[in-house]
């Protein structure tokens, strides 16, 4: 490409080249020659190629008055400039670089027959010099065009990078979150399970049976919600993967409490949830993290209340229970990460969730999710 400059710059010479050889001035030819060479190092030098460009354009113009053609190269240069630094800056250089040529044409240049231009015509030489002065900042005004261009193009891909940092620290926290719930849930499931085996093994073998049964299923579930959980950080994962539990897996996530030991109720009212299976996600994860606090801290729970109802454009969930917590203190939920979790999921559809000790004991999870309806 700064091959092809010099080639176009020296095209747009070959006037002042022929007039240099037909007259034999060869250190003009030279200079000449020189002054498109010199774009090479436009962009590594700009400013010296500007400087060139213009002390090699003022001495051919001064050293023969008659001359009216200049080379373009001082607009490849005024571009390089321009490219190159802030546009105030820029158009600054223009007007200086404008200067020698502006004042030649406006006081020095004679006719090509060696007479003075009348006075009447002087207007002539002041149209030649404001016409190099507009086409210099031509020039400038492409070359800071190109600039803000390219500037604006590196914002752009900045924002883009910075908007795949976030996506990529959302997903994170969506994945680590999943894997909260997924892991606690089962874990505590399952160690309920078991304990409540092995003490009814002795009295009832087949109701043993039936909980180590529930047991394995929920093991079972547990590792397919992990493979659907990590499968999004495989490129391999794809369609074998099982679908999110939605809202009608509610009935069997309740069961399952049941069956752990946690005298679990659903109550329904109203429509169903909507079918969006995020939205249906976040209610089945705050129902099942409410329902996994109260079987793993809650002590001598009688009742555990799971309320999904549907009103207009929100679905209201309350999950409370009147167990105890642990020593007659407030309950210490672990780290807090499951009712953060839950919390940012209800954030997601508007929704404030409050988690904390129920009038009369016990513990109570409430909030309120928005949905719109797509028109």
């Amino acid at each position: 490409m700064d091959w092809i400059v010099v080639a176009g710059a020296a095209f747009l010479a070959v006037p002042l080249f022929i007039e240099f050889a037909l007259r034999g001035q060869l250190w003009q030819f030279v200079l000449l020659a020189l002054e498109q060479i010199a774009l090479l190092a436009r962009r590594r030098s700009p400013w010296s190629v500007l400087v060139v460009t213009v002390a090699i354009d003022a001495a051919l113009l001064y050293q023969s008055p008659s001359s009216s053609t200049l080379s373009a190269a001082i607009f490849f240069a005024l571009y390089a400039v321009a490219v190159a630094v802030p546009a105030l800056v820029a158009f600054g250089a223009a007007l200086l670089a404008s200067v020698p040529s502006s004042v030649y044409f406006a006081f020095v240049y004679t006719s090509p027959h060696g007479n003075q231009i009348p006075e009447n015509a002087r207007y002539v030489g002041l149209v030649a010099a404001v016409s190099l002065l507009l086409m210099n900042l031509l020039a400038t005004g492409l070359g800071a065009w190109v600039r803000g261009t390219r500037e604006h193009q590196a914002e752009i891909r900045a924002w883009a990078l910075r908007r795949a940092e976030l996506a990529s620290v959302q997903e994170r926290n969506r994945i680590a979150r999943e894997m909260h719930d997924v892991v606690a849930h089962s874990l505590t499931v399952m160690v309920a399970l078991s304990e409540g085996a092995s003490k009814i093994v002795p009295r009832n073998p087949e109701r043993a049976q039936e909980v180590l049964g529930e047991l394995s299923r929920t093991g079972r579930t547990a590792l397919a919600d992990m493979r659907r959980v990590l499968g999004v950080l495989r490129e391999t994962a794809g369609a074998s993967l099982a679908p999110s539990p939605g809202t009608e897996s509610l009935h069997a996530l309740v069961e399952g409490f049941r069956t752990a030991g946690l005298p679990a109720t659903l109550i329904l009212e109203g429509s169903p949830p909507p079918a969006d299976a995020s939205f249906q996600l976040a209610v089945y994860r705050i129902v099942q993290e409410s329902l996994t606090n109260a079987l793993r801290y809650g002590r001598g729970v009688s009742r555990a209340d799971v309320l999904v109802a549907r009103q207009d454009g929100a679905v209201r969930l309350r999950i409370e229970n009147d167990g105890a917590p642990p020593d007659g203190a407030a309950p210490h939920l672990g780290t807090g990460s499951g009712i953060a979790g839950m919390r940012e999921r209800a954030a997601l559809y508007g929704g404030t969730l409050r988690a904390g000790p129920r009038d009369g004991g016990g513990w109570v999870v409430e909030t309120e999710l928005q949905w719109t309806e797509a028109s």
